[in-house]
């Protein structure tokens, strides 16, 4: 699986993509036909101190592309809820494949 990252508004980071990295590598492990990953960071101006870290994960698998975005006080919890978000969704996509083969 090829990762790639984008940086809006946001240095970039090494311990962010190892996070982002060793996350979605444990999705492929359990959902092996994830093609590419595409992680962005964006940081956005906002008058909470619990939201304007985003971080948008875009899946590329057979069928129509699985896209998350979170926004939360820091990158870590934006990546953790985006990775949650495309599990659920990996988990849906592979019962109705699972139901279209049996």
């Amino acid at each position: 699986m090829d990762i790639n990252f984008e940086y809006d508004s946001v240095k970039a980071s090494e311990r962010l993509e190892i996070m982002a990295a060793e996350k979605l590598t444990k999705l492929q492990d359990k959902y092996d036909f994830i093609i590419r990953a595409d992680v962005f960071f964006k940081k956005e101006n906002t008058s909470s101190p619990n939201s304007g870290m985003i971080c948008n994960m875009r899946l590329s698998i057979p069928g129509p592309r699985l896209f998350a975005e979170a926004s939360h006080g820091s990158f870590e919890a934006s990546i953790a809820e985006s990775i949650s978000d495309l599990e659920r969704q990996l988990r849906k996509r592979k019962e109705k494949l699972k139901g279209k083969f049996s």
